[in-house]
């Protein structure tokens, strides 16, 4: 069956990374604000029997990404950076608590590394940007606890997982797990490039990076087949 808005929401993405990359900002501002509310479009009007309760939800995740996306447009501005990742909690939290209803629960040797790296991640802010520590330490709460529920086993049930890790297959629920690992590359380079990144050349690049990451998360995350 056709899906067009997530090939237009790949359209987009291209055209996202595109202008993050060669610094030409208005193709960007244009283009990102599109992402999630054709993601959310392809949900809504999707006729793949999904409970209508976990697509209430969906696209609550969804419109609250659409905030933080337009609040990430100026990606060096604290306050925006902070409210954006306001935004994004939102969307994790309910993210969580799809996978949650769907019977994912937080196992000790998926949570281990996630717990290690958003506290290696809090000690990094805390040393490097303490402006926007705590706001974004509390972010990665989210984000980690999103991670470790994608990670469960239960989720696909057959799937092979490797290191926390469901191995991605036909069935779009084993890919939840490599878009949440995804989500929290692009997440965790949003914290490097604030704190290495100096010249206009590494931003944009590594802006580029982080917003592909972000886009191949998204498209898998939000595939209302991987949620029944």
């Amino acid at each position: 069956m056709p899906r067009p808005f997530r090939a237009a929401f790949v359209g987009a993405a291209a055209v996202t990374v595109f202008g993050a990359v060669t610094g030409r900002d208005k193709l960007q501002w244009a283009a990102k604000p599109l992402l999630m509310p054709l993601l959310a479009a392809d949900v809504a009007t999707n006729d793949d029997g999904l409970d209508p309760a976990d697509r209430a939800v969906l696209l609550g995740a969804l419109a609250a990404a659409t905030v933080g996306d337009i609040l990430l447009l100026a990606p060096d501005d604290d306050r925006r950076l902070i409210a954006g990742a306001s935004s994004f909690a939102v969307m994790q939290t309910g993210y969580s608590w799809l996978w949650w209803r769907h019977g994912a629960r937080p196992r000790p040797q998926i949570a281990a590394p996630r717990l290690a790296a958003w506290l290696a991640a809090a000690a990094l802010m805390r040393a490097k940007a303490p402006a926007v520590a705590l706001p974004l330490t509390a972010y990665g709460a989210t984000l980690g606890t999103a991670a470790t529920l994608a990670g469960d086993p239960a989720l696909a049930p057959g799937t092979k997982n490797i290191a926390g890790l469901n191995i991605p297959g036909r069935d779009p629920r084993t890919r939840l797990a490599l878009g949440a690992l995804l989500f929290t590359i692009s997440d965790g380079l949003i914290v490097l490039r604030k704190i290495f990144a100096r010249t206009p050349r590494s931003r944009h690049i590594t802006e580029g990076v982080i917003l592909t990451t972000y886009a191949a998360a998204q498209y898998l995350l939000a595939d209302p087949r991987a949620h029944h």
